[in-house]
């Protein structure tokens, strides 16, 4: 597992302990993707060189990328290796095919923050006032989203069940035809959120915030941290990492 972070921490966890890497860069770094150990993407915000950074993995280091944007980069996603997308700053979406990143059209001049999809013709990309772009292989689009909170995070089962979070304990559920906003019971930031499943949903905010979602309601989890969280992965419901002020780890 891969995290990231400010003047291009990069750490790596090997199933037993964390240890840094060397990024070659001192770009804050706000997302991390990869189709495998030996293929990630790192995006973020190089203010020294035109500020948007990519750097990729091989397996043994990493290097940087030419991206084509020139505004910060927050959120990528792929559907596999040669098919990559980073969103950020002014709308900017870049995509990657597998030889270079190339911007791609974009329906609006929001902050974008997240992406994630369940294929190549079916992603969402998040932002600032509430927006929520689809992607459907051709285009991307603007639909209503029921919201006019910013969004920093979206995550899936499938393209019939997604969930965005962001300001103000937000939290919307897509189910196929319309986004609609459900209770966290939290009034703070949230910014990442992924699952296991459409019954075991976990977000992360402010504060050490961390809720769970089991099919019906949001419930609040103890995180033992105040530190604001950013990130939230796992490879199942009861391997969990949250990523932020600190490093934390749920076997539940």
């Amino acid at each position: 597992m891969f995290a990231v972070g400010f003047t291009g921490t990069i750490v790596h966890y090997n199933g037993t302990g964390w240890s840094a890497q060397t990024s070659g860069t001192s770009a804050y770094l706000n997302g991390v993707w990869g189709s495998a150990g030996t293929d990630v993407f790192a995006v973020g915000s190089d203010f020294g060189n035109g500020g948007a950074a990519i750097l990729h993995y091989d397996g043994a280091s990493w290097t940087a990328q030419p991206t084509g944007a020139s505004l910060d980069l927050y959120g990528v996603w792929g559907s596999g290796g040669t098919d990559v997308f980073a969103v950020g700053g002014g709308g900017t979406i870049v995509h990657y095919a597998g030889t270079s990143w190339t911007v791609q059209p974009s329906v609006t001049s929001a902050y974008l923050f997240g992406v994630w999809g369940s294929g190549e013709r079916d992603v969402f990309a998040v932002g600032t006032g509430g927006v929520i772009l689809h992607y459907d292989g051709t285009r991307w689009t603007a639909p209503p989203s029921g919201t006019t909170a910013d969004l920093y995070g979206v995550w899936g089962t499938g393209g019939t069940d997604v969930f965005a979070v962001g300001t103000g304990g937000t939290i919307v559920h897509y189910d196929g035809t319309n986004w609609t906003p459900q209770p966290s019971g939290t009034s703070g930031y949230l910014n990442g959120v992924w699952g296991s499943g459409g019954a075991d949903v976990f977000v992360v905010g402010a504060a050490g915030t961390i809720l769970h979602y089991d099919g019906t309601s949001w419930t609040a989890q103890t995180s033992g941290t105040f530190e604001e969280l950013y990130g939230v992965w796992g490879s199942g419901g009861t391997d969990v990492f949250a990523v932020g002020g600190s490093l934390l780890h749920g076997t539940r």
